[in-house]
């Protein structure tokens, strides 16, 4: 089993990218998203009630492309940034004047009650997670018995070709470790999820020059290793960085553009009817306890 927080991730350091994350969605969030969504054409049966957990960085399109596909249902907003709640109030609540109010389901901007959304959609987050088996728990709090997750997260190939300049270099590593999927299936089972269904896949993303490529980095996260660089560095390291970024990324199957590899996770799981370990004395939660009974009741005959 895992340990609960990855040894990789400074915890003060990811506080404070959750706090200082730019408020929108970076292309590469939105095309993860919009991959994701299409899976759920293969779930048998539509969620009443879902929750989109942290959108405003996870996907602000992929917001309404989940709204298409589940006009009816009420949702819950979460965002877990408060300098950025503000933000998805603006952009995800319904006007005032549209028919949206009256015709579809409900938007809360709020967390969810527990044991209250059939499917929790939580994309690109938790890799950037100090400690996500903490995160996990509070996906299956909200979840009611048989809702399930969707989450998608960076894999250990990201940045590949990065980390080997930076070796080369002989230079502190340019990210934290990314954790494998198999890891997040344990860490899921170890949550309380049944039945996890781990899935990966690479995607390239190709830029003209080293100083676009650095842009895009910059808005897609933050080191947060606790051996990366202590502090500031000038133009001549970035001058070098460029540099060796020009002539080692350069790629003659992409035109001899700078390519970066990003390693694309995709999770699914279950939250199955609580049990109840057989002891002296046993505290159940009154949702587990409705829910148990709901699934020992026998079906009724037809009258």
């Amino acid at each position: 089993m895992p340990t609960d927080t990855p040894p990789t991730i400074d915890p003060v350091a990811a506080a404070r990218w959750q706090r200082a994350a730019p408020a929108h969605s970076p292309w590469l969030h939105e095309e993860v998203a919009r991959r994701m969504e299409s899976r759920l054409q293969w779930m048998r049966q539509a969620p009443a009630t879902w929750c989109h957990w942290d959108p405003v960085r996870g996907g602000l399109q992929a917001h309404a492309l989940l709204r298409q596909r589940y006009p009816g249902a009420d949702c819950y907003v979460t965002e877990t940034a408060p300098p950025r709640q503000a933000h998805a109030a603006a952009a995800l609540a319904p006007s005032w004047w549209s028919t949206a109010r009256w015709t579809g389901g409900a938007t809360r901007l709020a967390p969810p009650p527990p044991g209250s959304v059939q499917m929790l959609w939580a994309n690109m987050a938790l890799h950037m997670a100090a400690d996500p088996q903490a995160l996990m728990a509070q996906w299956h709090q909200a979840l009611a018995v048989d809702g399930h997750v969707m989450f998608s997260c960076l894999g250990p190939d990201t940045l590949r070709e990065l980390r080997a300049v930076y070796a080369a270099l002989g230079w502190p590593v340019p990210s934290h470790t990314f954790t494998d999927m198999h890891d997040w299936g344990d860490m899921l089972v170890h949550a309380g999820f049944a039945e996890p269904v781990m899935d990966m896949e690479h995607i390239t993303l190709t830029f003209a020059t080293p100083e676009r490529l650095l842009q895009e980095l910059r808005e897609l996260g933050a080191n947060l290793h606790p051996q990366r660089f202590a502090g500031l560095r000038g133009r001549r390291w970035h001058g070098q960085l460029c540099d060796a970024l020009t002539q080692q990324l350069a790629s003659a199957a992409h035109g001899g553009q700078l390519a970066l590899t990003f390693e694309i996770i995709y999770g699914h799981a279950f939250k199955p009817t609580p049990r109840v370990a057989v002891s002296g004395h046993s505290a159940v939660s009154l949702q587990d306890m409705r829910a148990m009974l709901r699934s020992a009741r026998p079906p009724q005959e037809p009258v």
